[in-house]
């Protein structure tokens, strides 16, 4: 009788029926749910972004690298960028290490 009232006091069913197995499956399904909405999914959409900015670059665009140089694209040959850092100063650099467009308001080299 003891261990009976104990076993029913833990929360198992004294009868010894399993219950419903997809009760216990509930709050993994939430969590994944959760998960995707908040972190998987806008990760998905930010890189799908970045991957477009970096398929639509073209010349005359003021860029910013990874690296924090700010720079004016001058030739582009497939993923190899020519940039324009400075008045005669031209880097090479590859295309995935571009981390996006730098804002339009700033010129990335001031001609004077």
């Amino acid at each position: 009788m003891l261990l009976e009232s104990f076993i029913f006091a833990m929360g198992a069913d004294p009868e010894g029926g399993a219950g419903n197995p997809l009760a216990a499956f509930i709050p993994l399904i939430l969590m994944f749910a959760i998960f995707y909405f908040l972190l998987i999914r806008p990760q998905q959409k930010k890189a799908k972004e970045h991957r477009n900015v970096l398929a639509n670059l073209k010349r005359g665009d003021n860029i910013l690298t990874n690296g924090g140089l700010y720079a004016r694209i001058s030739d582009i040959q497939n993923d190899v960028l020519t940039l324009e850092i400075g008045d005669n100063l031209k880097i090479k650099a590859n295309r995935a290490y571009i981390a996006g467009l730098a804002d339009p308001n700033q010129d990335a080299i001031k001609r004077e």
